[in-house]
Parts: structure tokens; sequence; C-alpha cells
């Protein structure tokens, strides 16, 4: 499935991964300001950083260079380029680049899919660990300037989305923040419920946090039927890195393979889809699996990064740590 994106977005993609000159790809050196925001094990991270031009008066620095880098697809790229062109053709303080929104990020792209604005939430949630980087290394007191940010640690709490790692903290807070009323829109909003679905109607699940914020409104038509949830690995809010689990008993070839393709089905495929990819299982033998990323992910420029970090560091923590996973 493609994305109905708007040219601006798609160009300023294209200008990106080719490395056109003036694009924002990259890492700054010695940065003034470091944020990251996300989880490569979702299939999203972010890392932001950027240079100020120094002031006696630190309230006075200018940003004048932003880069980063990404692990995601065409929107989590465009929305970081947007985000950069918006701060170096502003030249704000970094106090001043905290009132960016992610509707700004959208706004300059001309727009992007109700699924996606996600991507746009990423890069505004780095934007402000960065600032609160910079605010420690230039002894700015952002409390008594009356600036609360939070920080993706500070989110730590029960974990509500468990394929993607959303704590019940990060979610009450990006429902405000965002003005969240439904659950279609928090999923596109910040992913939660996105892939296997379990935690959107579930008791304490994201229905039942929306119901608390805003007051009980019109039920859904029909509550989503549960999925089996195949815990993913990696550092996720609120929780240490998962550890592979050995198996029990000794699989067959046939036990083997049939655990494989259950894993891409419940746990991988999902993700991808979620973002206009998909991916097919080509063949399997013995520890090397052969795949095929389709849709978004065949053309995207992190192909390499999902096969190794998605796809690879689930089928070694689940099934065998001797798996070697090929695109073909």
């Amino acid at each position: 499935m493609g994305w109905d994106y708007s040219e601006k977005t798609k160009q300023l993609f294209l200008d990106a991964v080719h490395g056109k000159p003036g694009t924002h790809l990259g890492e700054i050196k010695d940065a003034d300001g470091v944020g990251e925001h996300g989880s490569i094990s979702c299939g999203d991270a972010l890392k932001f950083s950027f240079r100020v031009e120094k002031n006696a008066d630190p309230l006075k620095d200018r940003i004048v260079e932003a880069r980063y880098l990404t692990f995601g697809c065409t929107s989590a790229i465009a929305a970081s380029e947007a985000l950069c062109c918006i701060i170096e053709e502003r030249r704000v303080t970094p106090i001043e680049a905290l009132k960016i929104t992610n509707a700004d990020i959208v706004d300059f792209l001309d727009g992007l899919p109700q699924q996606k604005i996600h991507c746009s939430v990423m890069g505004a949630e780095a934007l402000q660990a960065a600032v609160a980087d910079w605010a420690r290394k230039r002894g700015v007191d952002l409390a008594a300037l009356g600036i609360e940010i939070q920080i993706q640690d500070e989110d730590e709490g029960r974990i509500v989305c468990k394929c993607f790692g959303l704590t019940e903290p990060y979610l009450r807070r990006k429902i405000k923040e965002l003005n969240l009323h439904t659950v279609e829109e928090l999923t596109g909003a910040v992913k939660a419920g996105g892939a296997c679905g379990t935690c959107r109607y579930a008791p304490g699940g994201l229905q039942d946090i929306l119901d608390d914020i805003w007051g009980k409104e019109a039920a859904p038509a029909a509550a989503e039927p549960a999925k089996p949830v195949v815990q993913l690995t990696g550092l996720s809010r609120g929780s240490e890195p998962a550890k592979p689990v050995p198996p029990t008993e000794e699989l067959s070839p046939y036990q083997r393979a049939k655990k494989i393709e259950h894993i891409i089905e419940e746990a991988i495929r999902p993700i991808l889809r979620s973002d206009g990819g998909d991916i097919e299982i080509i063949d399997i033998k013995g520890d090397l699996v052969l795949v095929s990323l389709q849709g978004a992910c065949a053309g995207c420029a992190s192909a390499t990064q999902t096969i190794q970090l998605l796809v690879e560091d689930q089928l070694r923590t689940q099934v065998s740590d001797k798996i070697r996973v090929v695109q073909v």
C-alpha cells in the first residue's frame, strides 16, 4: 500500500537520501544540543542535534545549524528535514524552538497521512530533548522560566502498548498535548495500538485512558478482537532490555520454520504495514532466512537497518541467536 504524500514531502525525502546540498541528514560534531526519541526496535528512532551562535546571555543563543539521524520511513525523514528547515530559516533561540509544534511540521510538508502524524511528533519530542541538553550545558534553568520538558525517560510507568513500549504516563501526556479524542487519532499520532491492536479496547487500554481524560464518549461500533501479543525486544519506555528466552526443547526443522513464520506474521509484519510496507518469506534454509521487503519498505533508505535491527533481532531473540536474515 502506498501513501498519499504531498509533492513537497516526497521531494524533501528524495533530496535528503541523495545527500543534496542544503539537506540535513547527518550529525553535528560537538553539538550544543542533542536529543533522541523513539526506539529502534519499534522501527522508528530519531537523533536530533543543533549548534548555536553563542551570546554572552545564553537566552540569546541562536540556532544556526540543525541535523538529524533517523531509522524510519519517508515521512520520518521528510518531517525531520522540515523541522531543521523551520529552525534554520527562523534563526530561533533554543527557547523559541520549543514553540515549534508537530502541527507546524505537518503544515510545512503540506500535510501528512493521518497514519504518519507520529513522525512529526517524533521530531518535536527529539527537539525538546535537545533543548534540555543545551540548557544543561549552558546553565539555563528552564523551570525558572516556567518551561517544563518531559523527557522520554521520565515517562516511566505501566506499559499499555506492549508492541511499541508506550507507557500510560506518556500516552496521557500526548493525548492532552495533541488533543486526541479517539483511538484512531491516538494510533495515528504515536502508533499506540497500531500493531497487534490488543491494547485498544482491553481493560486499562487506550479507550479506557481516553474515557478517563475526556469523559466517556460514544463507545466504538465494535471492539476489535484481541490477537496474541509477541513481546518486542529492545529498549522501551519504562522497561529493561528484553533478554532472549532459551527454548524449552529442540525444535524440528518444520517446527522451527513455523515459529519463524508466526513471529514475522504477528510481531514484524504489523509494524511494517503500519508504515506502508510489508515483508515476505522467500525461503528458510537452516539458520538462513531469505526475505523480501515490499511496499514502502522496498525502496526505503533504512531497509538494511530494518532487516538487521527489527527482523533479524526478533528471530535471533525468539528462535535462535544463529539466525541470519538476508534480503533478496
